[in-house]
């Protein structure tokens, strides 16, 4: 069985409980992923892993895949979607959606509108189950294993959301977070992207500069890093997802996402938010005034980060 990777990182690791199960089942699993994600993929054991570069063509890597496989699981439309199909791969299952109708031979049913919100990690089991395998085995959901030793009273603040601005704290209260911190005995580190990151940019500049800073190229890059922090407290995005991979405890701010579809995956991490009168709302622009994020204050999210107990410094 090829199973197409999701392209986005934190659908990945949504994804990961249901590639183990694949692979519990004693069936030939390989995963096709782009190559920037292939450190991702990689830790897993008895996975035969082909990854393509950012610019591959479908017709190209169909070429490489045709009379390999006798089935692929499809998540999304995109380029290894088209590739399993122009390889003629004989059987290809998927969720039962428009955008995923031609790559299809075998459609999977999803559930009924109108269910509860369920977390995102049950679209991807949901699949699996049907096929008959078992999905409830706990260490389908244990973090990676990258061997690295943790630094104690090391914390990470990621105070950006590649989700976009609607997901970001106020700078201002991330400062007196950080100071917060710093006076109980933690050793930060400010994480932004390489290309420039408004609200880490702004919150190095109130807190004069000095502290570290992880420059994130790429997910991948990072991952060593992340695995070696006590703690990663940030705005809701991709890279807690990444962290929660590795293993790293996590306390994740919320505002347009609800938690309980999409917070990081295992245990002993925390989601802090504030329930506004519109929240959730799923939306990438506020047509209001942002009052999940203005209405958050420091106090919940300090609390939220002494509410781990064994990790807050003595």
């Amino acid at each position: 069985m090829l199973i197409a990777a999701p392209e986005r990182w934190d659908e990945a690791c949504f994804a990961l409980p249901a590639v183990r199960a694949m692979v519990a089942s004693g069936v030939d699993v390989g995963v096709l992923c782009a190559a920037e994600q292939r450190a991702f993929w990689e830790p897993l054991a008895d996975l035969a892993l082909l990854d393509f570069p950012a610019k591959a063509r479908p017709r190209v890597l169909a070429a490489e895949l045709a009379g390999k496989w006798q089935a692929a699981l499809v998540w999304e439309p995109g380029l290894a979607a088209e590739a399993c199909l122009r390889a003629r791969i004989p059987r290809r299952l998927g969720p039962n959606q428009p955008a995923l109708k031609k790559y299809l031979t075998h459609p999977v049913p999803l559930a009924a509108a109108g269910r509860p919100l369920e977390h995102r990690v049950r679209h991807y089991l949901a699949v699996v189950h049907t096929l008959g395998l078992d999905t409830a085995r706990p260490e389908f959901f244990e973090p990676v294993a990258l061997g690295l030793p943790r630094q104690p009273r090391s914390l990470l603040l990621s105070p950006d959301s590649d989700f976009g601005s609607t997901h970001e704290w106020l700078v201002e209260r991330w400062a007196e977070v950080a100071l917060a911190l710093q006076a109980a005995g933690w050793s930060l580190t400010i994480a932004a992207r390489t290309a420039g990151s408004r609200v880490a940019d702004a919150l190095l500049g109130r807190l004069g500069g000095e502290l570290p800073v992880l420059r994130i190229g790429s997910l991948a890059g990072a991952m060593p890093v992340l695995a070696a922090q006590a703690l990663v407290v940030a705005a809701d995005g991709t890279l807690p997802h990444v962290a929660a991979h590795v293993g790293t405890p996590c306390v994740t701010l919320f505002g347009p996402n609800d938690p309980a579809w999409k917070r990081p995956l295992g245990k002993g991490h925390a989601t802090v938010c504030r329930h506004v009168e519109c929240a959730p709302c799923f939306l990438a622009k506020c047509p209001l005034d942002r009052r999940c994020q203005n209405e958050l204050s420091v106090a919940r999210v300090l609390a939220a980060i002494e509410g781990h107990g064994r990790l807050w410094p003595s």
